[in-house]
């Protein structure tokens, strides 16, 4: 558990208020900051391989930046890819089946499409906890794009180091509660959660960096 406990305390190390100032400002943008704030997630993550203790690291738009969010984005596009076509599909299978009475044909629509987003949450939950751990920390170690994408490589890390991983999954999937319910509740509010549940997943995903690897300049 004190993989857990470190990765939920790296948020508040080092000079952490000004690289949270433009976090949150990233994550209340995110439509159009997509991009860069996955590039500063793989920042973090490498960041926290190299020293787990510094806090997260500086931002810095550069070059390196956009080019890991864009990879970084497009893996993320691929794994959601199946789900996003699928949910037209079951939503439209859930409202055949009639489990509600309502009058109203878009009420009934959205109730259906909620249902069918809930229902595919779960396969996609855990297939982003399967791959994107070790292959974002293998991309943040190496600079090769490649790596992102060897989904065969990141089970294969899985099973190699099942306890490591299970403790990291533990921290993002807790994290991301925090960040998305229980911050929100609290008046903190859901930008600064976001943005905390991004970085403590960047710790978390630094621990799965293999022992025999160095981190490479690009």
């Amino acid at each position: 558990m004190k993989l857990v406990a470190e990765s939920f305390a790296w948020p508040f190390r080092g000079s952490w208020r000004s690289k949270w100032a433009v976090g949150v400002v990233a994550v209340l943008l995110l439509p159009i900051a997509f991009i860069p704030l996955l590039g500063y997630a793989v920042a973090a993550t490498r960041s926290a391989s190299l020293d787990r203790d510094a806090g997260p690291p500086p931002w810095a738009v550069s070059v390196r930046l956009i080019a890991d969010g864009f990879w970084t984005t497009l893996a993320v596009l691929l794994l959601t890819a199946p789900f996003a076509l699928a949910l037209n599909r079951l939503s439209s299978a859930i409202e055949q089946t009639r489990l509600w009475h309502v009058s109203d044909v878009t009420l009934s629509h959205v109730y259906a499409y909620v249902a069918a987003g809930f229902l595919l949450a779960l396969p996609w939950g855990i297939l982003m906890l399967l791959l994107v751990p070790h292959s974002t920390m293998s991309f943040a170690t190496t600079g090769n794009p490649r790596d992102l994408f060897d989904f065969p490589a990141a089970v294969r890390s899985v099973t190699r180091d099942f306890a490591t991983w299970n403790l990291a999954a533990a921290a993002i999937v807790t994290a991301w509660a925090v960040g998305l319910a229980a911050v929100g509740l609290l008046c903190v509010g859901v930008l600064p959660g976001v943005f905390y549940a991004i970085l403590v997943s960047a710790h978390a995903s630094a621990a799965l960096k293999p022992k025999d690897k160095n981190s490479s300049a690009r």
